[in-house]
């Protein structure tokens, strides 16, 4: 899966950008546009943090808050009747809490050896 090539960490930061630019094209409000802007900017940058420093595992934890915080995030600052900012804080929340997660170290070492070795 992700665990030698650390894709997950390029993954969260296209989750990011894409989150943090969102509001150009979506319609929202203000609670929605900052959250989005503000979560995106943040899993963007636990991504880079990680490509920067992959032993630094407190990046991976931080970025699952960040995706968990996203994805409840409509319902908490009120902008559910905004549906595509709703949908993409859901969407990209639920993927990055997964990529945090597979990219755990003790997630990574299981991955790792179930992964056969040639």
């Amino acid at each position: 899966m992700f665990t030698d090539s650390r894709a997950q960490d390029l993954l969260a930061v296209v989750l990011g950008a894409f989150t943090a630019l969102s509001p150009l094209w979506l319609t929202t409000n203000d609670n929605a546009r900052w959250t989005l802007i503000v979560l995106g900017v943040l899993i963007a940058a636990t991504g880079l943090i990680q490509m920067a420093r992959a032993s630094m595992s407190s990046a991976d934890y931080a970025m699952g808050l960040f995706g968990v915080l996203l994805f409840i995030s409509p319902w908490a600052m009120d902008f559910t009747a905004f549906r595509g900012a709703s949908w993409t804080a859901w969407v990209v929340g639920v993927v990055t809490a997964v990529v945090a997660v597979a990219a755990l170290p003790a997630m990574n070492e299981r991955l790792h050896k179930m992964v056969p070795h040639h």
